[in-house]
C-alpha cells in the first residue's frame, strides 16, 4: 500500500521532479565542466525538456489530486498549464543557441532558468497561500540573476537592480496582504479562505494589497514602470522568458485565485480589473507607438496584451478561464516567434532597433516572414491564432454586458496595428543603404521558428484546441 501511495505522489509531482532531475544533471556536468562543450549541455537540456513535455501529457485524473494536506494539488488543466510553460521554455532554449554557444556560464544559465520554472510549477499547483508565496519567491530570485546575466553590460546591471527592487516591493505587498488575510480568517487554505470572506473593509484592504502584488508581476498599469527598462537591459533570451513564461505563470495563478479564493469579492475585483485593463491596453499601446528599439516596443506590447488578458478574466465564467489559457498558449508561440528573430539578429549583428531591420527581407526572407506572422498574430489579424485568441477574450469579457469597455478594447486593437505594421513596413518596404546581410540560421533556432509558426497557424485554425481547454476548465 505504501509503495502504491508513493508511486501516486511521484506521478503527481512528475513535472516538478523532472525539472529537478535536469538541474541535478547540470550540477554533475558543471563539476566536470572541462569535459563538456556548450553545445553538449544545450543538447542534454533540450532533450530532457522534451522528455518532460512528453511525460507531462501522460494521463492525469480529471479530479484534483491533493497532496501535503492540501498544500499541493494537480489535475488535467494544471498539468496542461505546466506543459505550456515547459514548451515555452524549450522554445526559448532552442532560440538561445547563438547567444549561449560562446558563453562561459551555460550550466549556470540553465540552472537559474529551471529553478524559476520549478517555482512556477509549485506556484500553479498551490492550494495554500504559503505554498503560492514560496513558489513565487523560488521563481523571482533566480530571475533577478538572469536579468543581469550579461555581467559586462552596465545596462544589464541597472535593469537587474530595478527588477530586484520592484520584485521586493511587490512581494512585500503580497506578503502583507496574505498576513492580513490570515489575521482576518485564521487560514491560508484556498478552499477554507473563500468560505470565510465576507467583504469587510479590513478584508478588502488585504485583497487590494494582494491584487497590487499580482499587478506588479503581470506589468499592469500603473504597476508597470519597471518593465521596459528591465526588458531592455536583460539578454534577449531572458527578456523573452520574462515576457512570456513568467507572465503566463502568474496569469494562471491569478485567474485561479480570483475564481476560487476571492470569489465572494467578485463585485469588488470586477471594477478594479476593468480599470487596470483599460489603463494597461491604452498606456501600453500609446507608449509602444514611440519606441524605436524592438525590445522596448515588445515590452510595451506585452503590457497592452496584459490588458486584453484581463478582459477574459473579467468575464468571470468558464469561457473566460478557457479564453485566458487559450490566449496564453497563442501568446507563447507569437511572442517567442518575434523574440526569436530579435535574439538571432542581436546575437549575430548586435542590431536591435527598428531602423536596423529596414530591408531585412532582401537577404533574410525566412526571418522576415517569421517576424511578420508573429506580429500579425500579436496584432490579432486573421487568419493567425492571435485573432481568434483576442476574439474569445473579448467575447468572454462581453458576457457581463459592459459594451463600452469592449468598445475601448476594440479601439486599442486598432491602435496596436500601427506599431506592429511599422516594423513590418521597415522589413518589407523600406530600402536602407546597408541592409543586414545574409544570416545563418542554425538548426536549433530553425526548429524553434517552425514550432512557433506552426503553433500560430494550428491553434487558430484547428477548433478543437480551444474546445479541449474549455472542457478542462471549471470556470467561476
Amino acid at each position: 500500500m505504501n509503495s502504491i501511495m508513493w508511486a501516486g505522489v511521484i506521478f503527481s509531482l512528475r513535472q516538478e521532479l523532472m525539472v529537478v532531475v535536469i538541474i541535478l544533471v547540470l550540477l554533475v556536468m558543471k563539476v566536470r565542466a572541462a569535459e563538456y562543450r556548450a553545445e553538449v549541455i544545450m543538447g542534454v537540456v533540450n532533450l530532457l525538456l522534451l522528455v518532460n513535455l512528453i511525460v507531462g501529457f501522460m494521463g492525469t485524473s480529471p479530479d484534483d489530486t491533493v497532496l501535503f494536506s492540501g498544500m499541493f494539488h494537480t489535475n488535467r488543466l494544471i498539468a496542461l498549464e505546466k506543459n505550456m510553460l515547459n514548451l515555452g521554455t524549450l522554445i526559448i532554449s532552442l532560440q538561445a543557441y547563438d547567444w549561449l554557444k560562446g558563453h562561459r556560464h551555460v550550466p549556470e544559465f540553465y540552472m537559474l532558468l529551471l529553478a524559476t520554472l520549478t517555482g512556477f510549477f509549485f506556484m500553479i499547483s498551490a492550494g495554500n497561500l504559503l505554498m503560492f508565496y514560496l513558489g513565487l519567491e523560488l521563481s523571482s530570485i533566480p530571475l533577478a540573476a538572469l536579468a543581469s546575466f550579461d555581467l559586462e553590460k552596465r545596462q544589464a546591471s541597472e535593469g537587474a537592480m530595478k527588477f530586484i527592487l520592484s520584485a521586493a516591493f511587490s512581494s512585500a505587498l503580497l506578503l502583507f496582504g496574505i498576513s492580513l488575510l490570515y489575521g482576518a480568517t485564521g487560514t491560508l487554505d484556498f478552499g477554507v479562505l473563500s468560505q470565510r470572506l465576507d467583504g469587510s473593509p479590513f478584508q478588502l484592504f488585504a485583497f487590494i494589497l494582494v491584487l497590487s502584488g499580482f499587478a506588479f508581476k503581470i506589468s499592469a498599469v500603473p504597476f508597470h514602470l519597471w518593465t521596459a527598462d528591465v526588458y531592455e537591459g536583460s539578454p534577449v533570451t531572458v527578456t523573452a522568458y520574462l515576457s512570456v513564461i513568467s507572465k503566463g505563470a502568474v496569469f494562471f495563478v491569478f485567474i485561479q485565485v480570483l475564481y476560487t479564493v476571492f470569489k465572494p469579492l467578485a463585485i469588488n475585483w470586477y471594477r478594479i480589473l476593468i480599470l487596470l485593463s483599460v489603463l494597461s491596453m491604452t498606456v501600453g499601446n500609446l507608449f509602444a507607438l514611440r519606441q524605436v528599439r524592438l525590445k522596448r516596443l515588445l515590452a510595451f506590447s506585452s503590457i497592452a496584451q496584459s490588458g486584453f488578458i484581463l478582459a477574459g478574466i473579467i468575464g468571470s465564467s468558464r469561457s473566460g478561464e478557457a479564453s485566458v489559457i487559450y490566449f496564453i498558449l497563442i501568446y507563447i508561440f507569437s511572442n517567442l516567434g518575434a523574440f526569436g528573430v530579435v535574439a538571432l539578429i542581436s546575437a549575430q549583428t548586435g542590431k536591435e532597433t527598428i531602423d536596423d531591420y529596414k530591408g531585412l527581407y532582401a537577404n533574410n526572407k525566412v526571418l522576415s516572414w517569421v517576424m511578420a506572422i508573429s506580429l500579425f498574430s500579436l496584432a490579432g489579424i486573421p487568419p493567425t491564432a492571435g485573432f481568434f485568441g483576442k476574439f474569445f477574450l473579448l467575447l468572454a469579457g462581453a458576457g457581463k454586458g459592459n459594451y463600452v469597455y469592449i468598445g475601448i478594447a476594440a479601439l486599442n486593437m486598432v491602435v496596436s496595428l500601427y506599431y506592429y505594421l511599422r516594423v513590418i513596413k521597415a522589413i518589407f518596404m523600406d530600402r536602407p543603404e546597408q541592409p543586414i546581410g545574409k544570416l545563418a540560421i542554425p538548426l536549433l533556432p530553425n526548429i524553434a521558428f517552425v514550432v512557433c509558426v506552426a503553433g500560430i497557424m494550428v491553434t487558430g485554425l484547428v477548433g478543437w484546441v480551444y474546445d479541449y481547454i474549455y472542457s478542462l476548465s471549471s470556470g467561476f
